[in-house]
């Protein structure tokens, strides 16, 4: 394993272990048993290093969410919205590496490149979603509906993970949600 790879790992790790913002340059070359100079190298910085890792992780629960979402290819978009929401539910067990998440967002306002990154991962997760939404659709990816279904089955994710970061024990079901929206449908017709 290089340094490139070593350094991700103690990142991810060190993540897990003490939270975006309490990371040091020194924890990271402890850690991964490298060099101040490959960070710099490798990453630019310890914020880029730790940007790298956390889209790594970004990415990861993106593939675990779209596997879910695509493991029945009979079933409807409603319940494809709904088998996400409960693999969500689900594989919310990494609370350490969500508040790293989390700390990162909070920073990103401060930190254009860390905003930019961040952004990017949110595109590039709206387009995976977009082209499953399109299969369960039968519809062309770049069709305007997959993006809107996309970005609210994005918006649902994220606010089930805060609600759950705050407070696990009141957080809704997936099927609560699936509820809530045949209720909403109900109401608006």
């Amino acid at each position: 394993m290089g340094h490139r790879e070593q350094l991700l790992a103690a990142a991810r790790q060190l993540l897990e272990d003490k939270g975006y913002a309490h990371i040091t340059t020194r924890d990271l070359v402890a850690a991964s048993g490298t060099n101040l100079a490959s960070i710099g190298y490798h990453f630019g910085s310890k914020a880029g290093l730790l940007n790298a890792a956390l889209g790594i992780v970004f990415e990861e629960w993106t593939t675990q969410l779209a596997e879910i979402a695509l493991a029945d290819p009979d079933a409807s978009p409603i319940e494809r919205a709904h088998l996400t929401w409960a693999g969500l539910l689900d594989n919310l067990g990494g609370r350490a590496l969500l508040v790293s998440f989390v700390e990162a967002l909070a920073q990103a306002d401060r930190d254009p490149q860390l905003r930019e990154q961040l952004a990017g991962m949110y595109r590039s997760v709206r387009t995976r979603v977009s082209h499953i939404v399109a299969t369960a659709l039968n519809a062309p990816p770049e069709d305007p509906r997959c993006t809107a279904v996309a970005s609210w089955v994005m918006a649902v994710c994220d606010g089930l993970s805060i609600q759950w970061l705050l407070d696990p024990a009141a957080t809704p079901a997936a099927a609560d949600l699936l509820r809530g929206l045949a209720d909403l449908r109900a109401v608006s017709e």
